[in-house]
């Protein structure tokens, strides 16, 4: 029995084998065990030596790996340059191109014709014909501007109130602020009645009043509210209590409802309506106090905005620390401030315009801090409008009020300037009789 041969497993086509299409593979159409490239090329050259084909196409070459040509594609592929590196490369060939061209001297602009522009331009452009212009006729000199009129005492005043190296103060139109806040003031709608208490209330009484403003004091100084507030909130009070008869009960719920409107068109961050609910002890709900506002903002009008007091005082107070170089100039502020406040508790204060008694407050302030001088001058009679004959009344009713002939109950807005931020000006006292030459007219 014959010895059975060994099985062998087949031999992998060398990778020409698989390179090749099929029809030029033989070991594809037979199970022959595949030709050497040597003797594949030898039977090739045997064959076309006895059978020439001239139209026969020679055999390709076997195509190069792909990734030989990746990478020749890679090589004679440019570089990529960033946007950085192009911007620059732009620039240095604009640089380049730039200084390639001639520049042309000032004196050889008449020949520019004959001047090259570019290197590679050989001909020259025709020069332009230049129009000529008619000769500018001589302009006539400016005249002269007249000298302006001298201005006035008040205007006068009013610039040194202002002062113009602050141009937030407004010097130029200082006067004309000044005429309109006096013409405002005057009208009667934004004016309580001066006998309301008598005319239009039957159960609420000028004490009552009182109370009510000095606790109002004390609100504001909870709630640091600035003092605009104040008196925008019993302004809006009194005009209230003019047109419409009210409860003593609800007379309190008028306060904080005024305040309430007062802090919102004046302060920054208002305190909200529980807040003034809360200072009330909530004797009034949430409700009546937005009813109460909407009820007084009816009564107004919506008229939120008028001259009061604080409004001529901060004027008045400017220009009289710059008039008098004696009194010290915080010590006469305060001081003012103190006795304006002061007359917010004076019922009878009404009847007085809120500029003349910002004036009555300068007047006895001065008076106060220095009694020997005279407290009213010809520049406070130019800046106010007022001569010290017409606020004779007025400085009475102040004068009483500080020395506690009149509200002497009323103690928070003297506790209030007694403190060190204020360097106690509630404890100054004035004369106890006012000269009566004091309130004579002032001599030219």
């Amino acid at each position: 029995m014959a010895a059975s041969s060994p099985s062998h497993s087949p031999r992998p086509a060398p990778l020409l084998n698989r390179i090749l299409p099929w029809s030029l593979n033989p070991s594809s159409a037979s199970s022959a065990p595949a030709p050497s490239y040597h003797s594949y090329h030898r039977r090739r050259a045997r064959s076309r030596r006895s059978n020439p084909l001239p139209s026969t196409p020679p055999l390709r070459p076997p195509p190069p790996p792909m990734a030989d040509k990746e990478n020749s594609a890679c090589a004679a592929a440019p570089p990529r340059l960033t946007r950085a590196q192009a911007k620059r490369a732009a620039a240095v060939t604009a640089v380049a191109v730039a200084a390639k061209r001639k520049r042309v001297a000032l004196t050889e602009l008449p020949t520019l014709p004959n001047a090259a522009h570019d290197d590679d331009d050989d001909r020259a452009k025709p020069a332009r014909k230049q129009r000529l212009l008619p000769a500018a006729e001589p302009k006539p000199k400016p005249r002269a501007a007249p000298k302006p009129a001298p201005p006035s005492a008040a205007d006068a005043a009013a610039a040194a109130d202002g002062e113009e190296g602050d141009p937030q103060l407004c010097a130029p139109y200082a006067s004309d602020i000044y005429s309109y806040l006096r013409s405002m003031e005057a009208q009667a709608r934004r004016r309580p009645a001066q006998d309301y208490i008598a005319a239009v209330q039957v159960d609420v009484t000028a004490n009552m009043r009182s109370i009510l403003v000095d606790w109002l004091v004390e609100v504001a100084e909870e709630y640091k509210l600035v003092s605009d507030t104040l008196y925008l909130t019993v302004s809006y009070i009194d005009r209230f209590l003019s047109d419409k008869a009210l409860n003593r009960q609800r007379l309190q719920l008028l306060g904080v409802s005024a305040m309430l409107i007062a802090s919102k068109y004046e302060e920054i961050s208002p305190p909200n309506v529980e807040d003034f609910c809360y200072i009330t002890d909530n004797t009034y709900t949430k409700q009546e106090v937005v009813k109460m506002e909407s009820d007084i903002l009816n009564v107004l009008k919506f008229e939120m905005g008028t001259p009061t007091t604080k409004t001529f005082l901060r004027m008045f107070i400017r220009s009289a620390q710059e008039d008098s170089k004696k009194n010290p100039s915080l010590s006469l502020e305060f001081l003012g401030s103190y006795l304006a406040e002061l007359s917010l508790l004076d019922y009878g204060l009404l009847r007085f315009l809120p500029s003349l008694v910002a004036a009555s407050v300068v007047f006895v302030a001065r008076l106060t801090l220095d009694p020997h001088t005279h407290p009213w001058s010809k520049k406070m009679q130019a800046l106010t409008g007022y001569n010290p004959s017409e606020l004779k009344d007025c400085v009475t009713a102040i004068h009483e009020l500080q020395l506690n002939r009149k509200c002497s109950s009323m103690m928070a807005i003297r506790d209030k300037y007694k403190q060190h931020r204020f360097k106690g000006v509630s404890a100054l006292l004035p004369p106890v009789e006012i000269p009566p030459s004091y309130f004579k007219k002032l001599k030219d």
